[in-house]
C-alpha cells in the first residue's frame, strides 16, 4: 500500500530486460550508440517533428532547468503557477542553470494557470525598462503539481498569451504520459501544435529507473543544449544505459499503458475515498494523484497498518480527536494493484 509517490515504485520489467540487452558488448558512449538513434527516431515519429531535437538526461529537474536555461535569458523572468514543480521541488535549480533568472508566480485553481492570470502577470513585468527583470518565457506543468490536467486547448490559450509577448514556453512534463491519456489528445497536439516550443518528457515517474528526455522542437537551440547538458555534468558516458530505457517506454505503447493503468487506480482510489461520510477532494482526480481529506481515525489505522503516503499539508498530526478531517496527497503508479487500493479503502473506512 504505498501511495507516496510514483518515484516510489519499480522499473517495468521490461526496462530491466531492455537494460540487460544493453549491457551486451560494446557501445559508443555519449549517445553515438544505435539505441539513441532508434529513442531519437521514435520520439520523432510520435510528435510529428521529423526536425526535432532529443536528448536524454537522468533527472526532471535537470531536463527542466537545461530546457528553460537554453530559452530564458538571466535578466528575464520566467512565468510558472506558484505550485509548479520549478518553483517548490527543485531547490533553485531552473535558476541556478539559468545563471539568475527570476521565477515570477502566476495563480489559478488546481495548480493550473489562467490565461487571464498569465496575461496580467507578463504584462506587469518589465514596466520599468531596464530597472526590471524582462519578459522571459512560460512554463506549464502538466499534469500539475495538484492532479489536474491542461487540455490541448487549454496549453494552446497559454500559449497564445505567450506568443503575443513574443515568449517562448516550456512544458513540464514530468507526468506527461498521464495528463496525455486523460485529455485523449496525441503527443502532438499537446506540444507543438498547441504552442510549445520545449518538452521535459518524464519517463521516472512512469515505470522507467531514471531517465528523461528533453525534446527541442527547435532545432536551431540543439548545439546549445548539448554544451549546457556536459557542462553541468549530465551527458552520461555510458549513455546506452538511458536510451535503453526510454527505447523499451517507447515499444508496444508501454508509455501510454502504464500511464492508463496509473490513472485508472488513481479514480478507483478516488471514488473509494468518497463513499466515506465527510470525506472529500481537494482537488480533481485528473491523472495520477489524489488530493482527499477523510477522519484522522482512519488515517491512523492506514499508518498502523504500513500505508504509506503524506498527510498535505505534511505538518498535521495524527494525534487529536479521530472525526476530525485531515488531508492526504496519494499517487498511484503502473504498478499499483486493486488489491493494495481495496485494502487501503478498508482501513480508513473502517
Amino acid at each position: 500500500m504505498n501511495f507516496a509517490s510514483d518515484n516510489a515504485s519499480p522499473a517495468h520489467p521490461s526496462v530491466i530486460e531492455a537494460l540487460a540487452a544493453a549491457n551486451e558488448g560494446y557501445a559508443m558512449p555519449y549517445g553515438a550508440d544505435p539505441i539513441m538513434e532508434r529513442v531519437r527516431t521514435k520520439i520523432r515519429d510520435l510528435f510529428e517533428a521529423p526536425e526535432a531535437a532529443v536528448y536524454l538526461v537522468p533527472t526532471g529537474t535537470s531536463a527542466n532547468a537545461l530546457a528553460l536555461a537554453c530559452y530564458c535569458p538571466p535578466w528575464a523572468a520566467i512565468f510558472c503557477h506558484r505550485n509548479a514543480h520549478i518553483e517548490e521541488d527543485e531547490c533553485g535549480a531552473p535558476e541556478f542553470y539559468t545563471n539568475g533568472a527570476k521565477l515570477t508566480l502566476v495563480d489559478g485553481e488546481d495548480a493550473r494557470m489562467t490565461p487571464e492570470a498569465l496575461d496580467a502577470a507578463i504584462a506587469f513585468t518589465g514596466r520599468g525598462g531596464i530597472h526590471n527583470v524582462q519578459r522571459g518565457m512560460v512554463s506549464i506543468t502538466n499534469s500539475t503539481e495538484n492532479g489536474a490536467v491542461y487540455t490541448p486547448e487549454m496549453v494552446g490559450a497559454l500559449s497564445g498569451v505567450a506568443k503575443e509577448y513574443g515568449l517562448p514556453v516550456h512544458m513540464d512534463g514530468a507526468r506527461f504520459a498521464n495528463a496525455l491519456v486523460a485529455a485523449e489528445a496525441s503527443p502532438a497536439e499537446m506540444t507543438w501544435k498547441a504552442g510549445i516550443d520545449v518538452l521535459s518528457f518524464g519517463g521516472t515517474k512512469n515505470g522507467l529507473m531514471g531517465v528523461e528526455a528533453v525534446v527541442l522542437f527547435d532545432p536551431e537551440k540543439a548545439w546549445e543544449f548539448e554544451l549546457r547538458r556536459k557542462r553541468a555534468g549530465h551527458l552520461f558516458s555510458k549513455h546506452r544505459y538511458l536510451a535503453a530505457q526510454m527505447d523499451a517506454y517507447l515499444s508496444d505503447d508501454l508509455w501510454r499503458a502504464m500511464a492508463r493503468d496509473a490513472n485508472a487506480s488513481a479514480r478507483r482510489l478516488s471514488e473509494g475515498i468518497l463513499e466515506i461520510p465527510g470525506a472529500s477532494l481537494l482537488h480533481p482526480t485528473e491523472a495520477n494523484a489524489v488530493f482527499a481529506a477523510w477522519p484522522r481515525d482512519g488515517h491512523r489505522r492506514a499508518q498502523e497498518n504500513g500505508a504509506h503516503y503524506y498527510l498535505w499539508p505534511m505538518n498535521q498530526s495524527l494525534e487529536g480527536p479521530g472525526d476530525e478531517m485531515l488531508a492526504a496527497r496519494l499517487v498511484c503508479s503502473w504498478s499499483t494493484t486493486a488489491e493494495d487500493i481495496d485494502r487501503f479503502l478498508d482501513l480508513i473506512r473502517g
